[in-house]
């Protein structure tokens, strides 16, 4: 194999003692580890969070000096090696579940395609919840040691910087991504070339640049193509994410699909499963055929090897939402392809050919990811059926219970996303190892044993945080973004630690309705501003830029949000990222999630949540359905399904105020004890973590894509090996 040079970025000015600081900067597994993010911190906070907690920035402009000192500290040096050997035995240890488990399939491998990766904020190649599902799962994929690369883009600019005017709307801004200042290794041949690898488009070759991320022991491959030798629009193809222009969409899922084929070929990775996270990948399946073709198979035989090996996971619960291409588009850009597969135009056409109602005949992503893959799933158990329903039409001789469309329920990295405190509370009641346990319920039947004025301090702990984090921005505004003192209010300045606070942050979406709770402001303005019982409610989100319906919702909320006869009880805030994530889900006591059933695939932003001690308080929709119990949370009306949407919103934004009003705040407030603990409210936190927690970790969802899908893919990939 060829010998691959990893150029990273430019080496930092670090005292000899203290040089492993650059491993830990150029390996995202410091993201998944509180104490060695917690070390960059101790160096000189301000310049962390000035760096947006970005290591290799942060090195390069912390003072000398402070290093200097820091080799004279022993308490930080102690911090330092233990860090350091923490590391060090993760990515060494050879006593991981995979090899423990599966030792007889140490020569596979598992190759993972997604549009976006949400693995830390400073790394901007993510747009919202699919991208935070992949991060999730290639960091899991780490931990539990399995054989796994993932390909994915590496964005010029990455998704857009939200900021709101004073009149609600949503403005999009673009902010030019330095690559060097970024954990990634640009990947050189031996000859000290650039490695590039190529696709063939309608009279051109669009060539796209290699580099590689570690993620733990995961490797992250990404291309780009802002390079002269490409056209002006091909240099634009890893701009930004979800690029609304057709033919600019075709050319990226083209280049992801096999160009990422061809990136592995290149980095001489050999794959025996591929995983397809949602249909933008798909045309993976057509390179994969056309190399068995190459080799002297024929179409048929293709098709058995390709689909018996690939995965395909959907996200999305309605046909609209999925990615289709016109005819006259995918003639335009195969047209010179499908001869390579031994195919006329018409059979080329039927591997992913619908009618739709919408539409003429269309080229459907998914549907060619279906007709590809022997491995099929929804992303929750209501969703698996919701897409048994959808694509029936693909499998007319079977009924729909029996269509092979499985389910995985997601699930949340807890490494990513359980506060500080809350991990070490953990670590006194159940033990330094109880995150390789997690996803065992009998661990967590302990959870009683946690004393409930510790929680309950915690929990303060975590919301008071929220608050400084709230006013902290607010303030920064106001100093250097000349916004409106109304602005400065609706950025939460008059929150209270004290009160019932709710939290609604996603994708500003139509069917996600945000503005359910506003459908009867005067009983909402009773319910919040109740002198004696205030809830407060914090609201953030973003609109894609094309979606019209969804900038104007976050205008209706922001309206609502600016209204002062809200008391500064409702907040709004800008620019929804990963970093704030955890700021709210964190810090909030319940969670709000209401969609239009069934429309919620699944949704993680709950789980987050609910394993911080966060109640939810959510639609029986996606992995609440399956995650409500009637003792950890609360749903939002019931399983009834609507075809009149105006009597669902009604009678769900009857059952939200009913049991915001008669149940949530009461048990807030009232049944406390001498020392002023809400007793119940505090065990219902208790079982929402023990419930929650191990069925909706990822340690138990990537476990799971391993014993039913990944597995059995392997098998069938071994038995057309020569």
């Amino acid at each position: 194999m060829e010998n691959i040079e990893r150029h990273m970025p430019d080496s930092f000015n670090l005292p000899y003692r203290i040089k492993r600081l650059a491993d830990l900067a150029q390996n995202l597994w410091w993201t998944w580890n509180p104490e060695a993010a917690r070390l960059f911190k101790e160096i000189d906070e301000l310049n962390w969070d000035l760096s947006t907690h970005n290591p290799i920035v942060f090195l390069r402009s912390v003072d000398p000096e402070i290093l200097e000192d820091l080799i004279k500290d022993r308490y930080f040096l102690a911090r330092y090696d233990r860090i350091v050997r923490e590391f060090d035995a993760y990515m060494n240890n050879e006593d991981t579940w995979f090899r423990n488990n599966y030792p007889q399939l140490n020569k596979e491998h598992i190759a993972y395609f997604s549009f976006e990766y949400g693995l830390h904020e400073s790394l901007k190649v993510y747009a919202g919840g699919l991208g935070i599902l992949s991060g999730d799962h290639v960091k899991e994929a780490s931990d539990l040691d399995l054989p796994f690369t993932a390909v994915g883009f590496l964005y010029t600019y990455g998704y857009f910087s939200q900021h709101i005017t004073e009149d609600g709307w949503q403005e999009a801004h673009n902010v030019e991504i330095n690559f060097k200042d970024l954990p990634i290794a640009a990947l050189y041949d031996s000859e000290g070339e650039p490695i590039k690898i190529s696709v063939e488009l309608p009279g051109r070759t669009l060539w796209a640049r290699l580099y590689e991320l570690s993620v733990g022991r995961v490797k992250l491959v990404l291309l780009h193509t802002d390079l002269p030798e490409n056209t002006p629009q091909d240099r634009q193809l890893t701009d930004k994410l979800y690029i609304s222009d057709l033919e600019l969409r075709i050319s990226q899922e083209i280049l992801l699909g096999i160009g990422g084929m061809r990136a592995l070929d290149r980095l001489g990775i050999k794959a025996s499963i591929y995983h397809m996270n949602e249909g933008h990948s798909a045309f993976l399946s057509l390179e994969r055929l056309r190399q068995l073709i190459a080799e002297g198979k024929s179409m048929d035989e293709a098709k058995e090897i390709v689909s018996a090996s690939n995965i395909f996971t959907t996200h999305t619960p309605v046909p609209a939402g999925n990615d289709e291409f016109p005819i006259w588009l995918v003639d335009k850009y195969f047209s010179n392809y499908w001869s390579e597969l031994g195919l006329d135009r018409e059979g080329f056409l039927n591997l992913a050919k619908v009618k739709t109602d919408w539409a003429d005949e269309v080229f459907s992503m998914p549907v060619l990811a279906l007709r590809l893959s022997e491995y099929r799933n929804g992303v929750s158990k209501l969703h698996g059926e919701v897409s048994r329903g959808m694509w029936q039409g693909l499998w007319l001789d079977k009924a729909e219970k029996d269509v092979p469309i499985t389910s995985v329920t997601n699930g949340v990295h807890t490494g990513s996303w359980l506060a500080r405190r809350i991990a070490a509370l953990y670590n006194r009641t159940f033990g330094p190892d109880w995150i390789n346990r997690i996803d065992d319920p009998k661990l967590w039947d302990g959870i009683n044993k946690i004393d409930d004025a510790e929680l309950w301090q915690i929990r303060f702990h975590l919301k008071r945080k929220l608050v400084n984090y709230m006013v902290n921005r607010a303030r920064y505004q106001w100093a250097h973004n000349n916004v409106h003192p109304v602005q400065t209010v609706a950025s939460g300045v008059l929150l209270e630690p004290s009160a019932l606070t709710i939290g609604f942050a996603r994708r500003f979406a139509t069917y996600k309705r945000a503005n359910l709770i506003f459908r009867d402001w005067d009983r909402l303005m009773r319910i919040i501003t109740n002198p004696k019982k205030p809830v407060q409610i914090i609201f953030a989100g973003k609109a894609h830029p094309s979606d019209e319906p969804g900038k104007r919702m976050i205008q209706e909320v922001y309206r609502a949000v600016k209204d002062a006869r809200n008391g500064g009880r409702l907040v709004f805030l800008e620019d929804y990222d990963m970093n704030m994530a955890r700021y709210l889900t964190q810090g909030v006591d319940v969670w709000l999630n209401n969609p239009r059933r069934p429309r919620e695939a699944s949704g993680t932003s709950g789980m987050k949540a609910a394993m911080n001690g966060v109640l939810n308080f959510s639609v029986l929709d996606g992995w609440w359905a399956e995650g409500y119990n009637g003792c950890n949370g609360w749903a939002i009306g019931d399983d009834t399904e609507y075809d009149d949407l105006e009597a669902q919103d009604a009678a769900d934004a009857a059952s939200l105020y009913d049991t915001l009003e008669h149940e949530i705040v009461p048990l807030y407030y009232t049944k406390r004890s001498a020392d002023g603990l809400p007793g119940d409210w505090i065990q219902q936190v208790k079982e929402c973590m023990r419930s929650v927690s191990p069925a909706f970790s990822m340690t138990r969802m990537v476990k799971e894509y391993m014993t039913e899908l990944y597995y059995p893919a392997m098998l069938g990939a071994q038995k057309f090996e020569d």
